[in-house]
């Protein structure tokens, strides 16, 4: 079975002790910086450096992947790929790959939102012109990382194709994407050998580039991992459970998805109609073939999670309930109200997953409806789940979410990045809400942040992490994302040295109170 630091707690029982820790969830993308977006330079460094003084040991990001103009982590065209806007350009002059010169100018006032359409025409095409320079200069001293990468990661192979014909395709104005890989021209849509081939040959530097590209961005993502090892820091990573349609996994893999001989989806997923939403929600990602993927022995899966925990020390699941049974919505459907629950893989995948990784570190999201198939599949995969302090108080004493009902093998939030701040939802909370919160937390609410960031750190869950908007205690435009929102999300940026060391002081002060510190014991 698939194990995480921590086994999982069976009915009557108490789990394993384990080492407590703390952590904060911030995007790289949300780090100030000159240039537009958050990269993997300077300001990560330094808050690695914030990081270290807290005494915090968890850094949780979204996921990694390339992203479009509306910036979501979520809708990648690849599941392997990373995610050029987070290249440090500075880095690049540094590796000699561009010059002082073809930096924009830095903005004396960087903006306190990302413009992911204006940073993708501005920035990518800078890490391109480095990577024609690396892959130019054959005696550069990088040449064989780069040789050593491509060897060892066969995907970039797919990523870099699937890539170099998207550009090749006419834009949508309406969407601001390229068309589809199902519109392509039929032998290339389906991958005909001969095709493949002509393209190939044809379109030799284009791969090369993007393979270039891609390399450039592991190299500094993997330079920052080590920066944050040194500090005692480990990576948490996120991984969505479905991927795009139109992406690189599904042209390269049709036979492991729910589609028809065009590639069309027969399938989509979703979740079904609940109190928040009437029609409950419907996604559009096609549906994985679970037979087709038994009998690969689950190959796709495990070499996903490879790729996962070569990026990462620590995987949160996305929608994990779907791994027991997940939603399936007819292709034409205009809501999710008409779909249907459809069994998942269950354990077998798990174990499989272990069968060729060993343990590995796997958080899964069981927010949501969850019911006894999933907890019994929780439990044999030994995976710790979550808790969100903001689900606690709508008066159920029975509420999971107290914190007298937390888990120990489980990973406590006073809110995630799909939820409003601490602060926007503390104003936003009916007057009911607020005299529970503060008849639990025997306080006034005049600091309610910082007193809900203490009520997440005191929690028995092994793992606490806060968000950087709530240890700056920021309302709710701060906020990083709201589910069901198609504009308006994911560009929320920290200031120019707004974390500043009485921010690391107080939270060091109570992550040392409850243990999570490096100096923590066993609880």
């Amino acid at each position: 079975m698939v194990q995480s630091a921590q086994a999982p707690h069976q009915p009557g029982s108490e789990p394993p002790r384990r080492v407590r820790q703390a952590g904060l969830l911030l995007h790289p993308t949300s780090l100030p910086g000159g240039h537009g977006i958050g990269d993997l330079g300077g300001e990560a460094t330094r808050l690695l450096d914030w990081m270290a003084r807290a005494h915090v040991s968890l850094w949780q990001v979204l996921p990694l992947g390339p992203v479009g103009a509306d910036g979501s982590p979520y809708s990648s065209w690849s599941a392997y790929a990373g995610n050029p806007l987070l290249v440090d350009l500075h880095g690049l002059v540094a590796d000699g790959l561009l010059d002082a010169s073809d930096l924009p100018a830095r903005s004396p006032a960087p903006s306190s939102r990302v413009d992911f359409a204006a940073c993708i025409a501005q920035k990518l095409p800078l890490v391109s012109r480095a990577a024609e320079r690396l892959l130019a200069a054959t005696d550069h001293a990088l040449q064989p990382a780069l040789a050593a990468f491509r060897a060892g990661n066969p995907w970039v192979e797919d990523v870099a194709l699937f890539a170099t014909v998207r550009r090749q395709q006419p834009v949508d104005p309406r969407t601001g994407s390229p068309a589809p890989w199902w519109s392509w021209p039929a032998p290339v849509r389906d991958r005909d050998p001969t095709a493949l081939a002509a393209l190939r040959a044809a379109s030799r530097r284009d791969i090369d580039r993007h393979v270039a590209v891609e390399f450039l961005v592991e190299r500094q993502w993997q330079a920052l991992r080590e920066r944050a090892h040194a500090r005692g820091i480990q990576i948490f990573g996120d991984m969505p459970i479905y991927v795009g349609g139109d992406s690189a996994d599904v042209w390269a893999g049709r036979g492991r998805f729910q589609l028809d001989p065009s590639g069309a989806p027969t399938a989509v997923a979703g979740v079904p109609p609940d109190a928040f939403s009437a029609d409950g929600q419907l996604w559009g990602n096609p549906l994985y073939d679970w037979d087709a993927h038994a009998n690969e022995g689950f190959s796709w899966w495990i070499a996903r999670m490879r790729r996962a925990f070569a990026q990462c020390d620590v995987v949160r699941v996305d929608h994990f309930r779907a791994f027991a049974a997940y939603w399936s919505v007819a292709a034409d459907a205009e809501s999710a109200r008409g779909g249907r629950w459809r069994p998942g893989p269950g354990a077998t995948l798990f174990s499989a997953v272990t069968d060729a990784l060993g343990a590995v570190d796997i958080v899964a999201e069981d927010l949501g409806t969850i019911d006894a198939d999933v907890r019994r599949l929780m439990a044999t995969a030994g995976l710790p789940g979550m808790e969100v302090l903001q689900f606690a108080f709508d008066g159920d004493r029975h509420n999971g979410y107290l914190p007298h009902h937390h888990r120990r093998a489980s990973v406590v939030y006073v809110g995630t990045h799909d939820n409003d701040t601490a602060l926007g939802w503390w104003r936003a909370a009916g007057e009911d809400v607020r005299h529970r919160v503060r008849t639990y937390l025997g306080v006034d609410g005049h600091d309610i942040v910082w007193d809900l960031i203490r009520l997440a750190l005191s929690s028995v869950a092994s793992r606490a992490v806060v968000t950087a908007q709530d240890v700056l205690a920021l309302d709710g435009a701060a906020r990083m994302n709201v589910p069901g929102l198609a504009r308006g999300n994911w560009g929320w940026r920290l200031g120019e040295r707004q974390l500043q060391d009485h921010h690391a002081d107080r939270l060091r002060s109570l992550v040392e109170t409850y243990g999570r510190g490096p100096d923590r014991g066993q609880t």
